[in-house]
């Protein structure tokens, strides 16, 4: 099932920590590294390049919004699926906003948990049952907010395929194999495009196409 995905489990009860990881190794994934602290989690991303991480918020050094951002910051491409247990909305929404590609609470089954990781993977936005509709309600009520500038920011035709693509949730080696580019010149549009919006993160770049009606096509 998870055959070359590369995940990283980053929790601080290590019982957990370490059935998790089992788990995952037992499914088929390649767990390249295990961290009990956000810190140590960035230390460990930069060298490890996981494709998922899969996190817990609830950390003894730095909040987990920190974490998301952090990870994102130093591993663009890697998707953040949240293992939490806390179901609150606020948390899950803070989550997403800054960056995270899922959220799944701990009370979720095995079978469950390893299908979220793998439709992570695939570049899905996975949510625990009832949480998906809180986070499409909040995307469309901030893209009803109007716009603070009416200036539009020229993309080239390329920046604005691989937006649209953003959009629908695909993973950065998806949108590379369906364009036919390596991900890493996948990577270097998206921060074109967001250093030309000025948007610092793809939970904005998501808002930004949801506005231009980018999604839908």
């Amino acid at each position: 099932m998870g055959v070359g995905v590369r995940v990283m489990v980053v929790d601080d009860h290590p019982m957990w920590r370490d059935g998790v990881a089992r788990d995952l190794a037992e499914a088929g994934y390649e767990v390249v590294a295990v961290a009990g602290e956000g810190r140590q989690a960035l230390r460990l991303a930069g060298a490890a390049r996981p494709d998922v991480v899969v996190l817990d918020l609830q950390l003894p050094d730095l909040s987990g919004m920190a974490v998301i951002g952090g990870l994102l910051d130093a591993t663009p491409a890697v998707r953040v699926l949240v293992l939490s247990a806390s179901g609150e909305q606020q948390d899950v929404l803070d989550a997403v906003k800054a960056g995270a590609a899922g959220y799944l609470v701990k009370s979720a089954g095995r079978e469950e948990f390893l299908d979220a990781v793998r439709r992570t993977a695939e570049g899905d936005a996975v949510f625990t049952p009832g949480l998906a509709g809180l986070v499409l309600g909040e995307f469309r009520r901030l893209a009803a907010t109007p716009a603070r500038d009416d200036d539009s920011p020229r993309l080239t035709d390329r920046e604005t395929e691989v937006l649209r693509l953003v959009a629908k949730g695909l993973s950065y080696r998806q949108i590379a194999e369906r364009l036919v580019l390596s991900p890493r010149t996948v990577q270097n549009h998206v921060q074109n495009t967001l250093g030309k919006l000025h948007l610092h993160n793809r939970v904005e770049l998501v808002r930004y196409a949801i506005e231009q009606g980018l999604d839908e096509h």
